[in-house]
């Protein structure tokens, strides 16, 4: 189905690709796309007519009248120089310019050297000068205009590695406006052209790493599948996220984390080399406006019914990987597999372009995901802009040359451009779906209004009724409390008339009453008088009594003092009394440690007294015994003389005792020797049986060495030597392996025969024809002996049986059998044991390119590698030997779920300690190793699975790499400065930066730094990071 839709739009552009007759060779044959493609389109309208959809009322092709429209079919060519950098200056200062752009023109012409040039013309040409803003205007902006339109439109880049693919399409220019590239530009024109409230705008992206779709916003979706619809031939992706987008600042943090997620590595062409296509899809939705412009579109309108009409777009925005050669990026192990990839899918696009250009009747769109996501953008109904990116260096003109052809044979395509416009069914459905809600809530809002005013009125009526009742109660009830108030205010006016009458009668009794109290007032003014003499004489005996309790007081008082002076002394009594009784418990205190003293004095006079009479009593014991001891000597001397003859015969008497149990004991010793002497015969005669099948099974090993020896003398014959960078993976084949070895014997002699024609024969052979002889050889042989060898006993063979599995181990379809045959495990015993320098530095060799692999990495760190290979590195001070071991510590820090084993090996203290060597190969090494430790763990702290400090500065690498940070050496440098960078954005680092100086170098590398992408990224670290921020304004 895809290659017959393919198939079918190519064929419309065979004619102008005929009539051509070849693009751009020489400067007499010129393209004329404009006039030809014209004419191709406009004999398309019939055809696209049919094959319309049933739901799109106008799928057509348009008829602007401009240029570009004109000629919107075919596929539009820019061409873009990138600026020369330092290396290009350096490495091309022997040769002139081999790109010359002429703009005014649209040519291009390639200078392959002084006296061959060619010369192509394309839609556009930019200089080194051009802005990204005219790269945008010119490239993008009238696809952007027509995806706006809906029409579905595509914008890829495409060329080597390294010439600025994804600073033309993805740069995010967060700093410098002028620098956006075509995707932020893009989506701002996007942005600025849709209402948010009747347009919509989403977006996907996703890279195509090693032919697997990835989404890039969210990274746990991968390996997604890709769905054709069987009627329409429409490619989607089912599996990918897509999200809307709000405004330009939502879209520039989506790119920031696809940017973050897509697969990026450094080579010696680029530092962060894309590893993967990525491709930005922007899907668009517009409503028409109801502008009739022209007849047609009135006709079609009128014929809509009244329904509303979107347009569905989409916009593929493509930053292709770039073509790369392995032995110039040093692409190697993952890395060599990732641009096989990369190749393979760009081969498959090649062909699909070739096979459009040439009018071919099978286009393999199928041979790759990529071909299959591009089938619109090429030959499809898609318009399409391609810009390509050259170099200006001499060293890439091949890369150059293919990247131009491929661009020529793209503008060979013509697409059909067509319309993608529908009946919005899905909005005129929510619209009435909408009108019957309305209509149906007004509706039972009218209904719940008549039925509340209802109500309401049947309330008040009830509240009238109950009114009315309650009025008619009230005045009932006022009409009978009047009446019996009445009664008794009657009651009342009855009770203040008999009032009345008493207080009448009560006045005329207290008028009596005050007649009676005028007359005792009378008698009362002369008993007052009576009374003031009686008072008189009250005051004399009153003040008689006062003297009297005053002479009291004052006897009373000098009692008081009189008792003060007594209480005073009583107190001063009292402290005399504790003042003695103080000075007696002192003097109690004073006479019992006078006594305590005088009974440890007695204690120690009776104790020594003790003493004294024991050793009196022992001298005297001694005496005692003294003198029995002499009265024994004085009998013993008396007794001796007559028992001198009995002692004599008791002493023989025991001799010959001895004597005979000595003979019984030789007897026995006999017997028993006798019996070993019989068992040791027969054991002489095992043994000598033993000792003949040892003397043959010693023959039969001796053939076998012989064998062996004789094997291993042709190996040396075919095979040559030279012990070159295990780390950049490259054979052992550019010398003679055999340097003289007198244990060898005739084999070698024979070799020497005619040395100066093994010389001539080893020094033509290629490296495909060594790696060959090395494939032979470990056919012929076998991989199991040739490790066996590596045991043996004979240094000799054991040096050269670890070169060849050292040779064997730089390619990578030998590592597996290498590692199942036992060959890490001796290898890394040679480590362990020999004290050998060349098999040291053979064997590290080995390890190190064995290290390169993923999977070997995690063995060689189970089985101790890395604290062998720093052993080795300590007992060592051979440059060569250095510079092996830490190639492979270096390959080793590449792999972050090691860098903790790594650690606690030793391995950073041991790559540390061996750049002291002062050997520039050797610290070449050691900053590669940091670089590769400082990247993986920025990564791993940008996608969020690893926190905290890191292990590089706790083993104290900061301080070397700030001290080695001005080295003369560029690769060192590099290194270097892109260790320092990784690590400062690591925001739990940033002290150690501030206090150990790391911060002012940053800054020197952001502006000093001889390569460009390491500048921007230093800049991009100083600017993420607050406290650098803060330091910096600080300063």
């Amino acid at each position: 189905m895809a290659s017959s839709s393919l198939r079918s739009s190519s064929t419309t552009t065979a004619a102008p690709a005929a009539n051509n007759g070849g693009v751009g060779r020489s400067e007499r044959q010129q393209f004329h796309p404009a006039r030809q493609t014209t004419s191709s389109v406009r004999s398309k309208p019939a055809s696209s007519s049919t094959s319309r959809r049933s739901v799109t009322p106008t799928s057509r092709i348009p008829t602007s009248n401009s240029e570009f429209q004109q000629d919107a079919g075919r596929v539009r060519v820019a061409v873009r120089v990138r600026p020369r950098n330092d290396e290009d200056r350096i490495s091309d200062s022997d040769y002139g310019d081999s790109v010359e752009v002429q703009p005014e023109l649209k040519r291009l012409k390639l200078r392959k050297n002084n006296w061959m040039s060619e010369s192509y013309r394309f839609d556009e040409i930019f200089t080194e000068t051009a802005s990204q803003n005219r790269v945008y205007q010119v490239v993008a902006k009238p696809v952007v205009e027509s995806v706006l339109n809906g029409y579905n439109g595509t914008v890829m880049a495409y060329g080597q590695t390294g010439t600025g693919k994804t600073y033309t399409l993805g740069r995010l220019g967060c700093d410098d406006a002028s620098e956006r590239g075509i995707m932020v530009r893009a989506l701002e024109d996007i942005i600025s052209s849709t209402a948010p409230e009747s347009d919509i705008v989403e977006v996907s992206y996703l890279q195509l790493y090693m032919e697997s779709i990835q989404d890039l916003l969210a990274p746990e979706n991968t390996n997604i599948p890709i769905h054709e619809d069987p009627k329409t031939g429409e490619v989607s992706l089912p599996g990918a996220s897509v999200v809307r987008i709000k405004d330009l600042d939502h879209f520039l943090q989506l790119l920031q984390i696809g940017e973050a997620n897509r697969h990026a590595a450094n080579t010696n062409l680029n530092t962060e080399s894309s590893r993967s296509h990525a491709i930005l899809m922007v899907f668009i939705r517009r409503s028409v406006e109801d502008k009739s412009t022209d007849e047609i579109i009135s006709q079609e309108k009128a014929s809509r019914n009244g329904l509303p009409i979107i347009r569905r777009s989409k916009l593929l925005i493509v930053d292709l990987a770039g073509s790369e050669r392995v032995d110039k990026s040093g692409s190697e192990g993952h890395l060599l597999e990732e641009a096989k990839f990369i190749n393979l899918s760009l081969t498959s696009l090649g062909k699909c372009i070739n096979a459009l250009a040439e009018n071919s009747p099978h286009i393999p769109t199928r041979d790759s995901k990529l071909t299959r996501l591009l089938r619109d953008s090429f030959g499809g109904t898609a318009r399409t802009s391609l810009i390509i990116t050259i170099g200006p260096s001499a060293r890439h003109y091949a890369e150059t040359s293919s990247t131009v052809m491929f661009g020529q044979r793209a503008m060979k395509i013509v697409n059909t451009v067509k319309l993608k416009e529908e009946f919005d069914y899905e909005s005129q459905c929510r619209k009435l779906e909408n009108q019957i809600d309305n209509l149906t809530a007004e509706f039972e809002r009218q209904l719940k209004l008549r039925d509340s005013k209802k109500y309401e009125l049947e309330r008040q009526l009830t509240e009238c009724q109950h009114s009315f009742a309650e009025a008619e109660e009230n005045l009932i009830t006022r009409s009978e409390f009047l009446e019996k108030e009445n009664t008794r205010l009657g009651l009342e006016m009855k009770d203040l008339l008999y009032e009345l009458n008493s207080q009448k009668e009560h006045h005329d009794m207290m008028h009596d009453k005050v007649a009676q109290l005028e007359s005792s007032l009378e008698q009362g003014k002369q008993h007052q008088v009576e009374s003031s003499t009686y008072q008189k004489i009250l005051a004399d005996t009153t003040q008689m009594y006062e003297e009297k309790i005053a002479k009291l007081m004052k006897q009373l008082e000098d009692e008081h003092t009189r008792y003060g002076s007594t209480e005073d002394q009583l107190d001063a009594m009292r402290k005399l009394l504790t003042d003695g009784q103080k000075t007696i418990q002192r003097h109690e205190m004073e006479h019992s440690t006078y006594q305590k003293a005088l009974a440890d004095t007695t204690q120690m006079y009776e104790r020594k007294i003790a003493e004294l009479m024991e050793q009196l009593e022992d001298e005297h014991s001694r005496f005692e015994d003294f003198k029995e001891q002499v009265n024994l000597a004085k009998k013993l001397r008396h007794q001796q003389s007559s028992m001198k003859g009995k002692k004599e015969s008791d002493e023989l008497r025991v001799k010959l005792q001895d004597m005979k149990q000595l003979h019984e004991s030789t007897l026995n010793e006999f017997q028993s020797l006798k019996s070993d002497y019989s068992d040791l015969s027969e054991e002489k005669a095992r043994l000598d049986e033993e000792l003949q099948d040892v003397k043959q099974r010693l023959l039969l090993e001796e053939k076998k060495r012989k064998t062996i020896k004789n094997e291993l003398v042709m190996l040396k014959k075919d095979v040559p030597e030279k012990e070159d960078d295990f780390v950049d993976k490259k054979s052992y084949m550019k010398e003679n392996i055999y340097k003289g070895s007198s244990a060898l014997g005739t084999p070698m002699g024979l070799h020497n025969s005619n040395p100066s024609r093994e010389l001539l024969s080893s020094q033509r052979e290629t490296p495909s024809n060594q790696r060959a002889t090395i494939a032979k050889i470990c056919e012929e042989v076998g991989l199991q002996k040739i490790v066996q060898l590596m045991i043996s006993d004979d240094l000799d063979v054991q040096t050269h049986a670890v070169k060849m599995v050292a040779n064997l181990a730089a390619e990578d379809m030998n590592q597996e059998k290498i590692m199942e045959e036992g060959g890490l495990d001796a290898l890394l015993m040679l480590l362990q044991s020999s004290q050998n320098t060349t098999i040291l530095r053979v064997a590290s060799g080995a390890i190190a390119n064995l290290a390169m692999n993923e999977v070997n990495q995690g063995l060689i760190m189970s089985r101790g590698g890395a604290q062998l290979l720093a052993g080795t590195a300590s007992k060592t001070n051979d440059p060569q030997t250095l510079r092996m071991v830490a190639g492979a510590l270096a390959n080793l820090c590449g792999n972050e779920r090691l860098h903790m084993m790594l650690k606690d090996d030793g391995g950073i203290k041991a790559l540390l300690e061996m750049a002291r060597s002062g050997s520039s190969d050797v610290i070449a090494q050691v900053a590669r190793g940091m670089a590769n430790f400082a990247k993986c763990e920025s990564r791993g702290t940008i996608q969020g699975h690893r926190k905290g400090h890191s292990l590089l500065i706790e083993d104290g690498a900061l301080t070397w790499l700030i001290g080695n940070s001005n080295t003369t050496s560029s690769s060192t440098k590099r290194h270097i400065e892109l260790a320092l960078c990784h690590l400062a954005q690591n925001e739990d680092n940033a002290n150690d930066f501030i206090f150990s100086g790391g911060l002012k170098e940053l800054v020197r590398i952001s502006n000093e730094s001889s390569r460009e992408d390491i500048r921007n990224l230093a800049k991009k670290t100083l600017r993420l990071s607050s406290k650098f921020q803060t330091e910096i304004h600080a300063e």
